[in-house]
């Protein structure tokens, strides 16, 4: 049996396959595309979300820079001379500086004290040997300034000798503000329980109680606020002092003027010292004179007694014999 082809219909059914073909491909082509586009979008939207924070992080670091750019000398400055936020310390400074003018520099000392925002606690200004004279001070000063005022004084004069010293407080000052809110609570309930009592005795009890945890706490009170002064005032003890030595001339050899003075010196000295030997010897030649004069009158008043003898010794001598 023969088969016959019909030429006209398979003709026709290639090119709708091919169509139908192209159509699925280009489908596919598309949601490819949108696919890609939506997957691009995405990181495109990542990564400006991504520049967009680092451009972010960057302004903002900008910006602190610039902040501390247009502070930072006095930031800086606040960051050397104060103490970092939660840090107490007691900070003390002895100074000792020679001047030619203490009274002026005493001035000078109280002006920059009083500038800084301090105070001065004790002055003491004397004169030694009626030459020169001497003070002694004691300024408190905040720790903020501390380091230059400790530069302006020393610049007053000449250094002598310098010592500074600090203490850490900073457990102390914690250990009081937590007993103080211990010992202020403690009150709070005393005095709660005063309120709720009903009994004489009892009342009597807390109210001893109360008046010994209130002192206590005034203590505690007492202690924190000696503990902020110390904190926040520097404490600085200066002493002023003149030269005590005198300019001598160069010429250090002895001229005539010299001598001239040494030898009236020496003349002056010999003189006071025969002086008092006169005066020491004078009780005695006052009474030798005395007895001088004392056995004078008294052989005056004898005269008989002397011729007496005298003729006794005549009359005794032999006579001359006769002729």
């Amino acid at each position: 049996m023969q088969t016959y082809r019909y030429p006209g219909r398979s003709s026709v059914r290639r090119p709708r396959t091919l169509l139908a073909a192209g159509l699925v491909a280009g489908l596919l082509a598309l949601s490819g595309c949108g696919a890609s586009d939506s997957a691009s979008d995405a990181s495109s939207g990542d990564s400006k979300r991504a520049i967009g924070a680092a451009e972010q992080g960057a302004a903002d670091a900008a910006s602190g820079k610039a902040e501390q750019g247009a502070g930072g000398a006095p930031s800086q400055k606040k960051k050397s001379d104060a103490l970092p936020s939660g840090i107490h310390v007691i900070r003390t400074a002895t100074l000792s500086v020679e001047v030619t003018n203490v009274p002026k520099a005493a001035a000078v000392a109280r002006s920059v004290a009083e500038s800084s925002g301090g105070l001065v606690a004790s002055e003491e200004t004397e004169r030694v040997d009626d030459t020169h004279d001497m003070s002694h001070l004691v300024l408190r000063v905040p720790q903020g300034e501390y380091d230059a005022v400790l530069k302006e004084l020393a610049g007053t004069g000449k250094l002598l000798s310098r010592t500074s010293s600090a203490k850490d407080v900073t457990d102390q000052v914690v250990d009081v503000e937590s007993r103080i809110a211990t010992q202020r609570a403690s009150v709070a309930r005393v005095r709660k329980l005063m309120e709720q009592a009903g009994k004489l005795s009892d009342v009597v009890t807390l109210e001893g109680e109360l008046s010994s945890r209130q002192a206590t706490l005034e203590s505690l009170l007492a202690q924190q606020a000696s503990l902020k002064d110390r904190t926040s005032l520097a404490t600085v003890t200066l002493d002023l002092s003149e030269p005590e030595t005198v300019v001598k001339d160069g010429d250090d050899d002895p001229g005539f003027l010299d001598a001239l003075g040494g030898g009236w010196h020496a003349f002056v000295t010999m003189l006071l010292w025969l002086a008092m030997a006169a005066g020491a010897a004078a009780p005695f030649l006052a009474a030798l004179a005395a007895l001088v004069l004392l056995w004078r009158l008294l052989r005056r008043r004898l005269p008989g007694r002397g011729k007496s003898r005298t003729a006794g010794a005549a009359g005794s001598s032999p006579a001359p014999p006769a002729s």
